[in-house]
């Protein structure tokens, strides 16, 4: 049963769909108009994100590589993967405040090859790029776009939206279920998600309803550490 529940990594894809707006929704509709190649002006050709760890950054990376002829670049690979390619359309640059010496040299290139060349370069990180630990040339060229700070949402928001989800599922959840687990669990929605997904599976694998001793049952069995 535990291994049957307890898979909370599987979370659903990341899409555009599924992130959860709030306070977003210029950026959202931009980077809606980039997955669909129907930008309008030059500045909205290069865009910067920026936001603490949690507030959806990855999620929308990885939604925005979803849209075809992208790249998803990021720290963990080769400077050699940060080069411009001709079939390429869409570069994504995640954590940017983790680029190595070599790889801000790369991203410094690909970026002036992509505004000779065209495409749309998205860049991702924790602080806005006048305050990024990164060469001067690279922070200036990431503050010449479009730059945003995601908002990320807030507790009373992550609970309209994963009750909203519950509710077009068919989910009952007892009174209390959802602000405990907002406590008790890892904060992001993407995390949420799944293990509002893993309640509706243990709740159908054991026949109880959704209630608090079912949540806490549930978080034992996953091993999760209460967050205090």
């Amino acid at each position: 049963m535990r291994q049957l529940l307890l898979d909370w990594g599987a979370a659903r894809p990341q899409t555009l769909d599924s992130f959860v707006i709030g306070r977003n929704r210029e950026l959202a509709a931009l980077l809606r108009r980039i997955a669909n190649r129907a930008t309008d002006t030059p500045n909205q050709r290069f865009v910067t994100i920026w936001g603490e760890p949690g507030a959806g950054k990855s999620h929308l990376m990885n939604a925005l590589k979803a849209s075809g002829k992208a790249r998803l670049l990021s720290p963990e690979l080769s400077s050699r993967e940060f080069m411009w390619v001709r079939v390429c359309e869409l570069y994504l640059i995640d954590d940017c405040e983790r680029l190595s010496e070599r790889q801000q040299h790369a991203l410094f290139n690909l970026y002036n090859q992509v505004q000779d060349t065209g495409g749309t370069l998205v860049a991702a990180a924790r602080q806005p790029p006048a305050q990024l630990a990164l060469r001067e040339d690279l922070r200036t060229r990431l503050g010449w776009g479009l730059v945003y700070q995601l908002h990320g949402l807030t507790d009373e928001e992550k609970i309209a939206a994963l009750s909203h989800s519950a509710q077009a599922r068919g989910l009952a959840l007892s009174a209390g279920v959802l602000p405990y687990l907002l406590t008790h669990f890892r904060r992001d929605m993407q995390s949420l998600s799944a293990m509002l997904d893993a309640l509706d599976r243990y709740s159908l694998e054991t026949q109880r309803p959704i209630t608090m001793p079912l949540l806490r049952e549930l978080l034992q069995l996953g091993d999760s550490t209460p967050i205090p």
